[in-house]
C-alpha cells in the first residue's frame, strides 16, 4: 500500500522541524469549536492530529489519486447539451472520498464541521495530493473559497455555506479573470447592478475559470460603473443555477481532470461578500495570496513525483552494460532534480508557517480583540504589519520560485527517460504537461518577479534575512557556508543599489536576475538552518549553496555591467510582426 505522506522522508522531517506546537497554540486559541464532538485535549493533541490527517491524505493520495490520475487525464470531463459539465466519474470518486475522510474542510474552525489546520500542514497536504494528480489538487484546493467567506463574510452566509464545504456537499470556484482581463483584474467588466427588489444580479462573461461548474462560486464584478478602476469592484457569491452557462469546457495542454470552464451570468442572483468596492483591493487579493501559496505546493507535488518515477528509471535501465543512473551526466541530473525539490519546499513551507502567524493575529485582532490584554494587542499589531510586508514578498518569491522548478524538474525527468519519457505509457509526459501552468494561472512568473522585486528594493528582505546572519552554528563547515551567503548577500546589496540608480525601466529589467539572487541566499539559510538537525541536509546545503554563489557571481556582474542593448534593439531583435501568423 502506498502513502505519499509516510514514504517521503523530507515533509516529515519538516512536520517535526518546526515548532508545530507553537503554530498550534496559536491556531486553536479563541477558535470556534460550537457543539464539535471532536475537539483535543490538548496541544500535543492537535500536533498529533497533523500527523494522523497527513496520514490519511498520503493514503488516499498514493492508492486512489494516483491510480485515477491517468484515466482522469486522457478522458477529461464533459460539457452537456445543455451547457452544464458533468465530472469525470473518477474525479466525483476522489471528491467523495475527500469528503467522507473529512478533509473537505481542511482550514475551517470545527463549528462548521472543518478540522481547523494550520496553513502549514494545508500546504503540506496540498503537496501530497498533487503528487497522486496535479489536476485533482485544483479541486481539492479550491477550499480557498470557503475561507474566504469565512474571513469577509456575514455570519448568515457563513452558517448557510461553510457546513457545505466541510461536509463535500459543494465545490468552488473563483471567478475573476475575463477575456480581456487576465492579469489586470482592474479591468474586469463583468456588471454587478441591483433590481428593482434592491437584490443583486450579475450579467457578463468569464474566462479561464477553475471548476466554473461548482455550486458556489465567488464572483468579481463591477458594482459602481462609474469607477473604471479596481475601486469600482466586489465580490459576490452565486449559487449554480438555470442563469449560469458554462460556454465552453477549454481544451488545455494538461490539468485535464480539473474542469476550466468560460462562464455566462445572465441576471444571475448573487449576494455582496463584506463591503463594496473592496472586492480586489482587500477580499481578491487575500484570496490569491493564499492560491499562489497552493500554486507552490502544487509544483512540490507534480514536481516529487517525477523525480521519483526519473530515479526509479535511471535505477533499471541499463545501457553500455549497467544501470544509467552510474552515467555522470544522468547522476547529476537527477540528484540535482532533489535538491531543487528540497530546497523550493523550504522555501514554501516558510513561507506558509509565516502565514499562520499573520492569519491567525489578524484573526485574532479582529474577531476576539475582546480576549487579548492591551498589551497583548499592541504587540499583535505590530507583529501583524511587519509580518504582512513578509509575506507580500515570501508569497510571490514562493510561486515564483516553486513553478519554475517543477517545470525544470518534470523536463529532466522526461530526459533522463529519453524516449520511454516521451511515450504515454509512462507519466513522464503527463506530469511535463501538468507542470506547465503552475508558472502561469494565479499569476504568471513574471507578475511574482514584479511583486517580489519590491521586498529586495524596499529594505524588508535585508530585515529579514539579518536574523539568520547572526547565527552561529559551532559547526566550522556551516558557519563557512552561512560566511559564504553573508558575503554574497552584500553583493547582491551592491548590484542593487546600482540598479535603482539607473532608473524604474532597469529595475525591471533586471527584477528577475535579482530576484533569483535573493531567493538563493535566502534558501541557503533555510537549508543551513535544517542541517543542524538532520546530517543528510548538510550535504544538501553545501551543494546547494556552491552550486548557488557561482550564478550569483554571474548575476552581480552582469547587471552592474548596465547594460540595455535587449531594450534599445528590440525592433531590431525580434523582426517585423507577420500579419499572417
Amino acid at each position: 500500500m502506498a502513502n505519499f505522506f509516510t514514504d517521503n522522508q523530507d515533509i516529515q522531517f519538516l512536520l517535526d522541524y518546526y515548532d508545530m506546537k507553537e503554530i498550534a497554540t496559536l491556531q486553536e486559541r479563541e477558535t470556534p469549536n460550537g457543539d464539535a464532538d471532536y475537539v483535543p485535549r490538548d496541544i500535543d493533541d492537535a500536533v498529533d492530529n497533523y500527523h494522523r490527517v497527513l496520514t490519511i491524505v498520503g493514503d488516499i493520495s498514493g492508492n486512489v489519486l494516483a491510480k485515477n490520475a491517468a484515466s482522469i487525464d486522457a478522458e477529461g470531463n464533459t460539457l452537456n447539451d445543455d451547457q452544464t459539465v458533468s465530472l469525470h466519474p473518477l474525479v466525483q470518486k476522489n471528491l467523495d472520498l475527500m469528503a467522507q475522510a473529512d478533509l473537505q474542510g481542511f482550514t475551517l474552525p470545527r463549528k462548521y464541521g472543518g478540522i481547523n489546520c494550520p496553513t502549514l500542514v494545508y500546504t503540506m497536504a496540498t503537496e501530497i495530493v498533487a503528487r497522486g494528480d496535479c489536476s485533482f489538487m485544483n479541486m481539492f484546493g479550491l477550499q480557498g473559497i470557503a475561507e474566504t467567506i469565512y474571513a469577509f463574510a456575514s455570519d448568515e452566509l457563513k452558517d448557510e455555506y461553510l457546513p457545505k464545504f466541510a461536509r463535500g456537499e459543494v465545490t468552488g470556484a473563483m471567478v475573476l479573470t475575463e477575456p480581456d482581463a487576465g492579469s489586470d483584474l482592474q479591468a474586469v467588466r463583468l456588471r454587478a447592478y441591483q433590481d428593482e427588489n434592491g437584490e443583486w444580479r450579475l450579467n457578463g462573461v468569464k474566462r479561464f475559470i477553475t471548476n466554473g461548474c461548482g455550486e458556489v462560486l465567488l464572483v468579481l464584478a463591477r458594482s459602481e460603473s462609474q469607477i473604471s478602476d479596481g475601486r469600482g469592484l466586489s465580490l459576490f457569491v452565486a449559487d449554480k443555477g438555470p442563469s449560469v452557462k458554462v460556454r465552453t469546457l477549454e481544451h488545455k495542454l494538461g490539468i485535464n481532470g480539473s474542469p476550466t470552464c468560460e462562464v455566462v451570468f445572465n441576471d444571475t442572483p448573487c449576494r455582496l461578500i463584506g463591503e463594496r468596492q473592496r472586492g480586489l483591493i482587500t477580499y481578491v487579493m487575500s484570496l490569491m495570496n493564499g492560491a499562489r501559496l497552493g500554486i507552490a505546493a502544487q509544483s512540490l507535488g507534480v514536481a516529487e513525483a517525477a523525480q521519483r518515477l526519473a530515479r526509479n528509471y535511471v535505477n533499471s535501465r541499463e545501457q553500455f552494460g549497467a544501470p544509467i543512473e552510474q552515467l555522470p551526466a544522468v547522476a547529476e541530473m537527477v540528484a540535482d532534480m532533489r535538491v531543487r525539490i528540497e530546497a523550493a519546499r523550504a522555501l514554501a513551507y516558510e513561507t506558509a508557517r509565516v502565514c499562520d502567524f499573520e492569519n491567525n493575529y489578524n484573526r485574532l485582532l479582529e474577531r476576539n480583540a475582546d480576549a487579548l490584554a492591551d498589551d497583548e494587542k499592541k504587540i499583535f499589531r505590530q507583529k501583524a504589519r511587519n509580518i504582512k510586508k513578509l509575506n507580500a514578498m515570501l508569497t510571490p518569491m514562493s510561486k515564483y520560485y516553486c513553478s519554475e522548478m517543477s517545470i525544470s524538474v518534470a523536463t529532466d525527468a522526461l530526459q533522463t527517460m529519453g524516449g520511454s519519457g516521451y511515450m504515454k505509457e509512462y507519466a513522464a509526459e503527463r506530469y511535463y504537461r501538468d507542470a506547465r501552468i503552475t508558472s502561469i494561472y494565479e499569476g504568471t512568473s513574471q507578475l511574482q518577479i514584479v511583486a517580489a522585486i519590491r521586498g529586495l528594493t524596499s529594505g524588508v528582505y535585508q530585515n529579514y534575512i539579518a536574523q539568520f546572519e547572526t547565527v552561529e552554528f559551532g559547526n566550522e563547515r556551516l558557519d563557512a557556508l552561512k560566511g559564504k551567503l553573508v558575503a554574497a548577500r552584500a553583493r547582491l546589496d551592491d548590484a542593487i543599489a546600482v540598479v535603482r540608480e539607473k532608473g524604474t525601466a532597469y529595475v525591471e529589467l533586471c527584477a528577475r536576475k535579482l530576484v533569483d539572487a535573493g531567493v538563493a541566499i535566502l534558501i541557503g539559510h533555510y537549508l543551513l538552518a535544517q542541517a543542524t538537525k538532520c546530517d543528510r541536509k548538510k550535504k544538501i546545503a553545501e551543494y546547494y549553496i556552491i552550486k548557488e554563489l557561482a550564478n550569483i557571481t554571474g548575476i552581480v556582474a552582469l547587471v552592474e555591467n548596465g547594460s540595455t542593448q535587449v531594450l534599445d534593439d528590440y525592433y531590431e531583435f525580434v523582426g517585423p510582426v507577420e500579419e499572417d501568423v
